[in-house]
């Protein structure tokens, strides 16, 4: 009986073992897929932080083009003498080419990030904003129709702009 009591200690001891290496072994898997799926989520945190401050910087670009056009409107509304009206008309494209750089670069930003319907259309405000830029152009060298083409071009831009924040909106919501 001596030598039974013996071997099954000795079974028991490596029962223990292998059962300790077993659950080691498990806990380490665990700890690599907890890690792992930790290391995801925060990837995607920062990737919906980072799309969110583009979204938001394009929206606050956007604004400030869109105010500049209103005034553009003032001006055709609020000043009656055509060389004052033209000065000022001057003044405001002076300032929308200081604005379309840094909306340039904010909408470069979102095609960077994605998702491709967001970068579309914010590449789709950028691309109004060039038509309405070079609108205002033609007005201040005299073409006629440029005035009731700025109204429809600035328009269509206004579009874009609801375009985007919904599209954008989408976008966040998905992520």
């Amino acid at each position: 009986m001596g030598d039974n009591a013996m071997w099954v200690a000795a079974f028991t001891g490596g029962t223990a073992v292998f059962a300790s290496w077993v659950t080691n072994l498990g806990n380490v898997r665990a700890a690599r897929v907890q890690a792992e799926s930790s290391a995801q989520a925060q990837h995607r945190g920062r990737v919906r932080e980072l799309r969110r401050t583009a979204y938001l910087e394009v929206m606050e670009r956007a604004h400030v083009m869109g105010e500049l056009y209103r005034r553009v409107l003032d001006a055709f509304h609020e000043i009656s003498i055509p060389d004052q009206q033209l000065t000022r008309l001057e003044e405001l494209r002076a300032e929308l080419r200081e604005a379309y750089a840094p909306l340039m670069q904010s909408v470069r930003v979102v095609v960077l990030e994605g998702p491709s319907a967001t970068a579309e259309a914010a590449q789709a405000v950028l691309d109004a904003a060039l038509k309405v830029n070079r609108c205002l152009w033609h007005i201040t060298r005299g073409d006629q129709d440029a005035r009731a083409r700025f109204n429809e071009v600035q328009g269509a831009y206004r579009r874009c702009q609801g375009r985007f924040v919904e599209t954008a909106r989408a976008a966040m919501e998905a992520s």
